[in-house]
C-alpha cells in the first residue's frame, strides 16, 4: 500500500505473545468459494460462501472474523449451526452440536452487508461522467482488517488460502478481480462473473471492482497488464502501462521468481482517501486516479514521477507482501519498508535523469530521521494487538525508516550479495508467511556475514544514532579521525542513552570510501586512504546523523560545492536537525546555507525551500515570523531567478520540480511576483484553467486560493460545482479549504457539514482547512465528532481528528486534544499522544532556535 502522508514500544514478540488477540488455529481455511451480489443503488449487497476448512484439533467452536455483516445462515458439513457475533472484537463464533473431527470439512454462510461511502470493505465511488450524469463505481479495500466487512473469513495475514470469487453485475458493467473471469448471462439484465481460483494468499489481498469502465491491455512476456478506468480516460493509462511493462521485467529479474499470475490489472478509482493512495491487491492493484493516470495537458513532471514511483511501489508488493507475506502486522515493515526501498531503487535505475536516489536523501530519509528522533518513535518491528494499532502501523517509521535501513544493509553487504539474499528468501518462502529474521538469515547466507546483530539494533529499537567526528588529521597519506556514538534526540524522551552497531562510512573528498563498525559510547578511531576534506557517511547510505567538530565542519562548508549532491543534502539535513536538537548552534546551519549558490543543484534548493518553510512555520503569526518570511523570500529569490516563473523548453526534471516547489513556498510566504502571477494566470475563474501551464498550475492555484477574496472564493465554489472531471473537482474542493481568510475557512467548514459533496470530499475539505487554520478545524471536528467519524475510514478514526490540531502554535491545543482523547478507547490514544508531543516540541524548538533565527533574520 502506498500511504498518503503514511506507536507501540516493544521488541519483536515471541509466538505465544503474538497469539494474544489473534484467532485460534484449531480450524484454518484451505479455500473459499464466495458469491456476492451488490445493489449499488441501495448501497447493500448479499453474499454466500462455502469454505473448505481443516480442523487441526477436535473442537465444538469455530472462530473467524466478521464486521458489519448480518449473517442469516450457517452450516457445517451441510447441517445448520448456531452463530454469534461480537461487534467489539469483530468476530463470528460458530457453535457445533458436537466436536468436529480432525480433517477437512465444509463451512458455509449466507449474509447481507452494506456498501460503504469511504474506502473500507466494499465501497462506492461516486462521480459524474463528462455529460454530468452521475455514476457509481464499486471497489474493495481490505488492508488491513476490512476483508471481514465483505465476507466472514479468517482475516489475518497468516491464514493464507485460495479464493474463488463470483459476482453478479448489471448488464453493461464490467466486474474485475484478482484473476481472469468467465461471464454468464443471467435473467433480468444481469450477468455473472466467475473468476478463476487465485493462488494461495492472505485475505487482505482479495479484490472486487465493478462499474461502467474501460480496460486497455498490453503484454509483457506471458503476463497481460491492464489498466481499468472510468469511460473516456483509458488512454491516460498509457504511461502507467509502459512503466509497468518495464518494471515487470526489472522485478522478474531482480527477485529471481517470475510474476506468477496470468494478468495484472491496474484499476483507477476517481475518488480519494484520507489514508492511502494505492493498494497492492494481487493481480488487481487499485489506485486513486492521480496516482495512476497521466494527462499531459494538466499534469506536471512531479505528477509523472509520482505515478511511476507508486506503480513501482505497488508492483514490488506483488513479491514482497503478496507472494511472501509477513506473518502478523508486527512485521508490516517487511511489506512496506521493502516496497518503498524497491520503489526507489527501480525508479532510480530505470530513470537516472530524475536523480531519484539523491532526491530521497532530502525527502524520505529526512522524514524518517525527524520522526525517529522524537518520543513518537517506535521500533520498526512493533507490537500490534488492536485494530487501531494496525492502522497506526502504516507510518513514517514503517515506510521511510524501513526503506532507509534496507538501503543501509544493501550498501553494507554489497548490491549483488543483497540481491542474492533476496532471491533466496523469495524462492524459499513463496506462498508463505515470514518474520523479519528469516530475511536476515537469507541475506547472511548470501553475503557470508551475520547481518542480524546490527540490523536488530536498527529494527528492534527506535531512535537515531549520532556519530560525532573530531580530531581529523592526515599523516602518511591517510586521514584519521575520532568517532563517538551517542543518541540523537529532538526531545527529552528521545535522548535516553542508547547505542547501536553502526556501519560508518568515510572518505576524503574524491577518494575511495572505507567503513568501520562503531559500537558503544567509547571514542573509536577510524582512518581512510588519502588526505583532504573528510566526508562521513558518503552518499548518506547510513542511517545516522553526523556532527563534525569546528575544523571538520569548516572544511565541509569550504568544499560544499564539490560534495556529491547526496552529501550536500545530508549536510544541510544534519546541520538543521542538530540545531533543532540543541546539539550544535543553528548558526552552523546558516554557515552551510551560505555555501549554497544560485547554481547549486535544484535538489539542494528544493531541500532548502522546505527547510525555510518549516522554520518560518515555528514563528507563524509573530513579529519574528514576519521578519523570517521576508528573509526567506530574499533567500529563495536567486533560485527562482535561475529557473524562472515560466516553464522553459529543455528544463530538466529537477529544475521543473524546483520551480513548482518554489512557486508554492513563495506564494504561501506572500512573494509579490508569485501573487501577481497567480492573479494573471487565473484571471476569471470561468475561463479555461487548462491554459495555466501544467508545470506551475497546482502551486499557482494554491496561491490564488490562499489569498482569495470573498468574490474569488465564491467563483471557485461555482467552478467546483460545475466541474464534472472528478480529479479536477477533488482538487478544487481542497482549494476551497485553503483560504487564509478565517471567514472563508468557516464557509468551507459549513460545506463539510452539508451533504453536497461526497464523504471523502468533505473530509479532504476539512483537512485543507486544518492546513492554515488548525485550531478552527480541530474545534469544529471535535464538536461535531458524531458527524465527522462516520465519514472517515475505520483505519483513520483514532487519528484524523486529533491530528487536525497538530500544526497549532497555541498551548491551549494540548488540553483540547487531551480532553478529546478521553472519548477514545484507551488503546487508540497513541495518535493523540504523538500529536501533543509534536506541539510541545514545536514550542521548545521555537524557544531554542530564537536567538540564532533572530540574528539571521536581521
Amino acid at each position: 500500500m502506498k500511504k498518503l502522508a503514511v506507536a507501540a514500544l516493544m521488541l519483536t514478540a515471541s509466538s505465544p505473545a503474538l497469539a494474544q488477540g489473534q484467532l485460534p488455529r484449531t480450524v484454518v481455511p484451505v479455500s473459499y468459494d464466495i458469491r456476492v451480489e451488490p445493489n449499488a443503488q441501495a448501497m447493500t449487497f448479499s453474499g454466500s460462501e462455502t469454505i473448505l476448512v481443516r480442523v487441526t484439533a477436535p473442537t465444538r467452536t469455530i472462530v473467524l472474523n466478521a464486521a458489519d455483516l448480518d449473517v442469516t445462515l450457517a452450516t457445517f458439513d451441510g447441517q445448520q449451526v448456531k452463530v454469534a457475533t461480537d461487534a467489539a472484537t469483530q468476530r463470528l463464533t460458530v457453535t457445533l452440536p458436537r466436536a468436529a473431527s480432525v480433517g477437512n470439512h465444509r463451512l458455509a454462510f449466507g449474509w447481507s452487508g452494506k456498501i460503504n461511502t469511504s474506502a473500507a470493505g466494499l465501497f462506492a465511488i461516486d462521480y459524474a461522467d463528462p455529460d454530468g450524469k452521475k455514476q457509481r463505481m464499486l471497489a474493495t479495500q481490505f488492508e488491513a482488517p476490512d476483508a471481514r466487512r465483505f465476507a466472514p473469513m479468517w482475516d489475518e495475514p497468516s491464514f493464507k488460502a485460495k479464493f474463488t470469487l463470483a459476482a453478479v453485475a448489471p448488464k453493461g458493467q464490467l466486474a474485475f478481480s484478482n484473476m481472469p473471469a468467465r461471464v454468464t448471462k443471467l435473467a433480468g439484465d444481469k450477468q455473472l462473473y466467475t473468476f478463476a481460483e487465485s493462488p494461495i494468499m492472505s485475505s487482505y489481498l482479495l479484490y472486487l471492482g465493478m462499474g461502467e469502465v474501460e480496460r486497455k491491455t498490453i503484454m509483457a512476456g506471458k503476463t497481460e497488464i491492464g489498466v481499468i478506468t472510468r469511460k473516456g480516460v483509458v488512454d491516460q493509462g498509457d504511461y502507467a502501462l509502459k512503466a509497468a511493462k518495464d518494471l515487470l521485467g526489472y522485478y522478474n529479474n531482480y527477485f529471481g521468481v517470475a510474476y506468477p499470475l496470468p494478468k495484472m490489472d491496474m484499476i483507477a478509482g476517481p475518488g480519494s482517501s484520507q489514508f492511502f493512495g494505492a493498494m497492492e491487491n494481487w493481480g488487481a492493484i487499485f489506485y486513486f486516479e492521480p496516482e495512476l493516470l497521466f494527462d499531459a495537458k494538466r499534469a506536471s513532471v512531479s505528477n509523472q514521477q509520482r505515478i511511476y514511483s507508486v506503480v513501482a511501489h505497488e508492483m514490488a508488493h506483488q513479491w514482497f507482501g503478496d507472494l511472501v507475506t509477513m506473518r502478523w502486522w508486527d512485521d508490516l515493515w517487511l511489506n512496506e519498508g521493502f516496497a518503498s526501498w524497491m520503489e526507489g531503487k527501480a525508479t532510480s535505475d530505470l530513470n537516472p535523469q530524475w536523480q531519484y536516489a539523491d532526491a530521497n536523501v532530502g525527502s524520505e530519509r529526512e522524514a524518517a530521521l525527524r520522526l525517529d528522533a522524537t518520543a513518537a518513535t517506535h521500533p520498526v518491528i512493533r507490537k500490534v494487538e488492536t485494530v487501531d494499532q494496525i492502522g497506526e502501523a502504516f507510518d513514517t517509521i514503517t515506510y521511510q525508516k524501513g526503506q532507509a535501513v534496507i538501503g543501509m544493509l544493501e550498501s553494507t553487504v554489497g548490491e549483488t550479495k543483497f540481491r542474492d539474499g533476496v532471491r533466496r528468501y523469495m524462492a524459499k518462502y513463496k506462498y508463505n508467511n515470514t518474520v523479519t529474521d528469516q530475511l536476515w538469515a537469507e541475506v547472511s547466507a548470501a553475503s557470508g556475514r551475520d547481518v542480524a546483530p546490527f540490523m536488530h539494533d536498527f529494527t528492534l529499537q527506535g531512535g537515531v544514532p549520532l556519530i560525532s567526528v573530531a580530531n581529523i588529521a592526515c599523516a602518511g597519506g591517510r586521514t584519521t579521525a575520532r568517532f563517538t556514538q551517542t543518541r540523537f534526540g529532538l526531545d527529552a524522551a528521545s535522548k535516553t542513552p542508547q547505542t547501536w552497531r553502526v556501519p560508518v562510512g568515510m572518505s576524503v573528498l574524491g577518494g575511495v570510501a572505507a567503513s568501520r563498525e562503531i559500537r558503544g559510547a567509547t571514542a573509536q578511531a577510524g582512518s581512510v586512504a588519502g588526505c583532504g576534506t573528510l566526508v562521513v557517511n558518503p552518499g548518506k547510505a547510513g542511517y545516522y546523523r553526523v556532527r563534525y567538530d569546528a575544523a571538520g565542519h569548516s572544511a565541509i562548508v569550504r568544499d560544499f560545492g564539490r560534495l556529491a549532491v547526496a552529501d550536500q543534502l545530508g549536510t544541510l539535513g544534519d546541520d538543521m536537525a542538530l540545531g533543532y536538537s540543541g546539539d550544535q548552534d543553528l548558526a552552523r546551519y546558516f554557515e552551510t546555507l551560505d555555501a549554497v549558490s544560485p547554481q547549486s543543484n535544484s535538489l539542494v534548493w528544493t531541500m532548502v525551500t522546505g527547510q525555510m518553510a518549516r522554520l518560518a512555520d515555528l514563528y507563524d503569526g509573530t513579529p519574528l515570523g514576519e521578519r523570517l518570511k521576508a528573509k526567506t523570500l530574499a533567500q529563495l529569490a536567486p533560485a527562482l531567478d535561475r529557473v524562472g516563473l515560466e516553464p522553459k523548453r529543455g528544463d530538466s526534471a529537477v529544475d521543473t520540480n524546483l520551480r513548482e516547489t518554489l512557486v508554492a513556498a513563495l506564494g504561501a510566504a506572500g512573494d509579490p511576483r508569485v501573487l501577481t502571477a497567480s492573479r494573471r494566470y487565473v484571471g476569471n475563474l470561468g475561463s479555461d484553467m487548462a491554459k495555466i501551464p501544467p508545470a506551475v498550475r497546482a502551486p499557482i492555484l494554491r496561491t490564488f486560493a490562499a489569498n482569495a477574496s470573498i468574490g474569488e472564493w465564491e467563483a471557485l465554489l461555482k467552478a467546483t460545482r460545475a466541474e464534472n472531471n472528478p480529479v479536477i473537482r477533488n482538487q478544487y474542493i481542497g482549494l476551497l479549504g485553503s483560504a487564509n481568510d478565517p471567514m472563508l475557512a468557516q464557509r468551507a467548514l459549513d460545506l463539510v457539514k452539508a451533504s453536497e459533496f461526497t464523504d471523502p470530499q468533505r473530509i479532504s475539505l476539512l483537512a485543507a482547512v486544518a492546513g492554515r487554520h488548525p485550531d478552527m478545524a480541530f474545534d469544529f471536528a471535535s464538536a461535531n465528532a458524531a458527524t465527522i467519524n462516520p465519514l472517515l475510514e475505520t483505519s483513520s478514526r483514532s487519528s484524523f481528528i486529533v491530528q487536525l490540531g497538530g500544526r497549532s502554535n497555541d498551548p491551549a491545543m494540548i488540553g483540547k486534544i487531551q480532553k478529546f482523547a478521553q472519548t477514545l478507547p484507551a488503546g487508540s490514544r497513541g495518535p493523540a499522544d504523538r500529536t501533543i508531543n509534536s506541539i510541545r516540541n514545536r514550542a521548545v524548538f521555537a524557544d531554542r532556535l530564537r536567538p540564532a533565527v533572530t540574528k539571521w533574520a536581521e
